[in-house]
């Protein structure tokens, strides 16, 4: 039962499960529409990936010392997945986002040419998932709240 005194582990779970959360009244705000889908998808602000390895990062320097070898090892893990979720991962979003619009120009084309679209049974295609990465507002955000969280939770716990 050691896990469950684990503090670096449950300040990153934490700080996954409320930025994922958070997502949904920031997103109303912005958009006025409630879109539930957002507390399980990738994406968006703030980002959970650097909330997530912020809060560890911040719980291992809490719990072992600032000085530690396993603090840095963490710190260059949150850095690592920070400028992933900014720099491959934000990339290939913006790919999908023009494949999509490939795929959608190619599918008026077929639907024009050959009136596909009138037949039954004919399955719609699943949309290119786009929201892969992050602003880096969103992944600093992300971080500056995984900082904080940690800190305010081991305030309270101990």
């Amino acid at each position: 039962m050691e896990i469950l005194q684990n503090f670096p582990l449950w300040a990153a779970i934490l700080a996954i499960f409320l930025a994922q959360g958070i997502k949904i009244p920031i997103s109303f705000i912005a958009s006025r529409k409630i879109d539930g889908k957002l507390a399980f998808s990738t994406g968006g602000m703030p980002s959970s990936h650097s909330a997530a390895v912020t809060a560890l990062a911040t719980g291992v320097g809490i719990d072992q010392g600032f000085d530690s070898a396993i603090f840095s090892v963490a710190t260059v893990f949150a850095i690592i997945v920070m400028f992933d979720s900014t720099g491959v991962r934000r990339q290939s979003g913006e790919q999908a986002i023009m494949l999509n619009i490939l795929l959608n120009d190619f599918q008026r084309f077929v639907e024009q040419a050959r009136g596909w679209g009138t037949k039954e049974g004919f399955e719609k295609r699943e949309e290119i998932k786009e929201m892969l990465g992050h602003q880096p507002v969103e992944v600093f955000v992300g971080g500056v709240f995984g900082v904080f969280l940690t800190f305010f939770v081991h305030y309270l716990i101990f």
